[in-house]
This record gives C-alpha cells, sequence and structure tokens, in this order.
C-alpha cells in the first residue's frame, strides 16, 4: 500500500487560498482611493452651493449622508430647477445599492454589533472596492476602516472648504465641478462591469437616462434608468428559459430516434 504523505496543518491552511497581503499593501491601497476621492468633495461642496444651499445644509449632507453620487444627483436635480421630493427620490434610489454593499460586508467583516451601525455609514462604492477583494478579514477590516476614515474625514473638510470657497470661483457651472462626482464613480464602476449582464444594464440605463432627460423633470430621469437593471434581468430569464425548452425538446427528439 503506498505511503500516505501528512501535510502539516500550517502547510494545509496556506495553501486553501491566496496569502494575506501586507498591512501596508491594504494601507496604501486604502489611503489612495480614500484621498482621491475625498479630494472632489471640494466640487460638491461649489456644485451645492451653487444650487442654492448653504454652508451649513452642505456640509450636513456630506456629514449625515455620505454618498457622493447621492448628494451630486440631489443638488444636480435641484439646480435644474427640479422639486425637493423628486431630488430626494433620485437620490435615494441611487443609495440603495449600498444596502446591498453591506449584505456582503456584512458577513465579511463580520464586526461586533455595537459596531455595525456605525459602520454602516461608511458602506460606500470606495470602502465595498477596497474590501472586497482581500483575501483574509483582518486585511478586509483594515482596507474598510483606513478607506472609511480618510475617506470621510476629507471628503467633509473638502466639502466645508468648497462651500465657503464658491462665492469666490463665481459662476460654478462655468466650471464644470458637477461633472467631477459622477466621473468618480464611474471610474470605480466600469472595472467592475465584468459579465454581459452588467454591461447590459449598464448601457440601457445610460441609453434610458438619455432619452428621458430633454423631457422629463429634473431628478425624473435618474428613477427611469433605474428600470434597466429589472428589464435586463427579466430579459435573461427568459432567454434562459427559451434556451432551457429549446435543450429538452432536442433531447426529446433524440431519445425518439
Amino acid at each position: 500500500m503506498p505511503e500516505q504523505t501528512q501535510i502539516p496543518a500550517p502547510e494545509r491552511a496556506a495553501s486553501a487560498g491566496p496569502p494575506a497581503r501586507p498591512d501596508s499593501a491594504v494601507v496604501r491601497d486604502a489611503l489612495g482611493v480614500g484621498i482621491a476621492v475625498g479630494l472632489s468633495g471640494f466640487a460638491f461642496g461649489v456644485t451645492s452651493a451653487g444650487a442654492g444651499l448653504t454652508v451649513l445644509q452642505t456640509c450636513a449632507l456630506s456629514l449625515l449622508v455620505f454618498t457622493g453620487a447621492s448628494q451630486f444627483a440631489l443638488v444636480g436635480a435641484l439646480a435644474a430647477g427640479g422639486s425637493p421630493l423628486t431630488a430626494a427620490a433620485g437620490a435615494f434610489f441611487l443609495g440603495v445599492r449600498n444596502a446591498f454593499y453591506g449584505l456582503r460586508l456584512s458577513a465579511l467583516l463580520d464586526l461586533r454589533a455595537g459596531v455595525r451601525p456605525l459602520a454602516a455609514h461608511w458602506v460606500i462604492d470606495e470602502t465595498t472596492a477596497v474590501t472586497l477583494p482581500q483575501s483574509d478579514r483582518r486585511s478586509a477590516r483594515l482596507g474598510f476602516t483606513v478607506t472609511g476614515l480618510s475617506l470621510y474625514a476629507l471628503w467633509n473638510l473638502t466639502t466645508l472648504g468648497g462651500a465657503l470657497g464658491a462665492e469666490a470661483l463665481g459662476d460654478t457651472a462655468a466650471w464644470g465641478l458637477d461633472a467631477a462626482g459622477p466621473a468618480v464613480f464611474l471610474a470605480l464602476l466600469a472595472p467592475m462591469l465584468t459579465t454581459a449582464v452588467e454591461r447590459a444594464a449598464a448601457g440601457l440605463a445610460v441609453l434610458l437616462l438619455l432619452v428621458t432627460l430633454p423631457v422629463l423633470p429634473a431628478g425624473v430621469p435618474v428613477l427611469v434608468s433605474a428600470l434597466a437593471a429589472p428589464a435586463v434581468l427579466l430579459a435573461q430569464g427568459r432567454r434562459a428559459r427559451a434556451t432551457g425548452t429549446a435543450a429538452r425538446t432536442t433531447d426529446d427528439r433524440e431519445e425518439r430516434r
């Protein structure tokens, strides 16, 4: 009988997955994202002040809402003349994605019950993008914490600076700073669109937005574009059922032969 080689426990554990990254590498990546995105808070502060919000209201949005795309959507709709209700609805639906991030991060981070409400405030695109690729829980927690802390601190500081400096810039619309937030969001989102379904949903959302933007009130096109995801999933389900039916029909014919 051939001799069985026993693999030591540490070696078996190491072969179960990729090795943990050094803390310095995790912190470097987290700070890179936190600083790069945090600086765009200046653009939000300027855009918000240009839309008519006070410095206090602008800073409160960053402190309490803290989800850049939703904040830009809110002040953009208000600046375009949309009603506060429509603007808030558009911002809300953009922010709903964070709830799905939370479902995934909750199991990965496994934080204590008392910490979860505070951590939930930092569940956004950037912290999710840094946390998910980590190979172990310790690195995931480190990436999440450093990204959330650096981004929250810098975003709020630059929001204040942008709101205070808006008057010095004059016509804020002429600077095009309102495009900074969506541009950062798209840069983070694009690498995540890895499947045909995800790319189809994103493409349809853009198409719906472009078609409805000239004809619907401000804020409503964002709500309409949200229909892209269920529409693509419905089409995919029908296609899968049709493919399955065709395959079963072919198998039945071959069996009869």
